[in-house]
């Protein structure tokens, strides 16, 4: 099992592997699988807009795009990726600009659309935190909430549920080695 946690990004093409974001809040913990390469990354996504010098892989206007290019550096194709997210909950009682979940989520999916990856699966908002786990050798994505059975996002015997709204390296840098990249 590969952990990622905050501001992390990890990228396997090994088919053992298992990478898991554990306490997914209103951060967002984004799932790209190419099955046919078996490849899969996982990102634990805490903030909307990174700031110059910032982590890539903190915020989602630069960890999307990272998270793409070192899937396809280890062997993925773009058009085959397809996205899972989770997260993004409201866990204090704020919205609007500090609504910091639903405006992770909607950087994601903007940043998503901008890579030209297809996002098959959500499961976010709410206010809950939640666990998200991807398996490497069928692309199989899951995700708990806190108290709750898992569910099944992203599977290998179908292309994916329908989306729905429910209120690499650690370092975040690009490496093209095969097999868990931390």
């Amino acid at each position: 099992m590969a952990g990622v946690r905050m501001g992390e990004m990890v990228v396997s093409a090994n088919p053992t592997d298992e990478l898991t974001a554990l306490g997914l809040g209103s951060c967002i913990g984004l799932a790209i699988v190419d099955r046919a390469a078996g490849i899969a990354g996982l990102a634990h996504i805490v903030l909307p807009e990174s700031h110059p010098g910032a982590d890539r892989g903190r915020f989602a206007d630069t960890a999307v795009p990272a998270l793409v290019e070192l899937m396809r550096r280890t062997g993925a194709v773009v058009r085959r990726m397809e996205a899972a997210i989770a997260g993004g909950a409201r866990m204090f009682d704020m919205s609007g600009a500090l609504d910091i979940g639903a405006r992770n989520e909607q950087a994601v999916r903007a940043a998503l659309a901008k890579a030209r990856v297809a996002l098959r699966a959500t499961e976010t908002g709410g206010n809950q935190g939640r666990t998200i786990r991807v398996s490497v050798a069928d692309g199989v994505v899951t995700v708990r909430t806190a108290g709750q059975t898992a569910v099944t996002l992203l599977d290998a015997t179908r292309p994916a549920r329908a989306p729905q709204r429910g209120r690499a390296r650690r370092t975040g840098r690009p490496t093209s080695t095969t097999g868990a990249k931390r």
